[in-house]
């Protein structure tokens, strides 16, 4: 764990989380994995009303990867329960502190019913700006990147982009939200040690914070700890140390 104080001037803007270790959890305790879902219910709201309460502007949670719809059915349709049943009694709180909810990835393969539950949500937060509750589903930071190229192209057809033109800020206009910033921290829960295809344009300089901890006991403490280990780093985007400091220096 981190020690000493946060200082609010120097709080991520962008967290970005891997919510992984639901499962193992569950199995650790004899319990089927989807009970290990339902607890890291539990910790999206811990999690939530942690970075709402300390600034954070951005928080986008992996909820599930395209990847994960290769998991047994049944497990997949209890995940396809849990956004109801998290918008059923969070989205109240959300509206009330501000909290605007949004969803990147691949609307096409989720259920009508979870849809629905996300459209509800973000037009009942639309107006709100105290914090962005980003939800990856059905995503995958290739796919992302594959459907912004196709979308590109077509506007080339069109006759609408020059490629001379083309440059990183042009092209991130056609990710899934062209709103969402750079991560500035990416946590990863649960042991392993992988971006598992998560944002993986935006990751591009994030700090990344890795702890044994699954999910499910993920609470308000580890992410306080996540946040002390950022600030404990030095972002120098290709640039030395003295550079960072002011004092000048050349990149060699």
């Amino acid at each position: 764990m981190g020690e000493g104080s946060i200082r609010p001037e120097a709080i991520p803007r962008h967290i970005a989380v891997i919510m992984d270790g639901n499962g193992r959890w569950a199995e650790e305790r004899g319990l089927p994995r989807t009970e290990g879902h339902r607890a890291g219910v539990d910790a999206v709201r811990k999690v939530v009303r942690a970075g709402r309460d300390l600034g954070v502007s951005w928080l986008t949670l992996f909820a599930f990867s395209s990847e994960n719809w290769s998991r047994p059915r049944y497990e997949v349709d209890e995940l396809m329960k849990l956004p109801k049943e998290f918008f059923e009694s969070e989205l109240p709180d959300a509206i009330e502190n501000g909290i605007r909810i949004q969803m990147i990835g691949n609307r096409a393969r989720l259920p009508a019913h979870v849809v629905a539950t996300l459209d509800e949500a973000i037009e009942a937060t639309r107006e709100n700006t105290a914090m962005r509750l980003v939800f990856a589903l059905s995503y995958g930071g290739r796919g992302e990147i594959v459907e912004a190229a196709r979308r590109l192209l077509k506007e080339h057809d069109l006759g609408k982009v020059d490629p001379d033109s083309l440059d990183e800020k042009l092209f991130a206009q056609y990710l899934d939200d062209p709103e969402l910033p750079d991560v500035d921290l990416l946590i990863r829960t649960g042991c392993e040690r992988r971006i598992s295809n998560f944002l993986l344009w935006q990751v591009a300089y994030a700090e990344i914070h890795v702890t044994d901890v699954m999910w499910p006991d993920f609470d308000r403490e580890h992410l306080e700890a996540a946040i002390l280990d950022y600030q404990s780093r030095e972002r120098r985007y290709g640039r030395v140390s003295a550079q960072v400091r002011g004092e000048g220096g050349s990149a060699s």
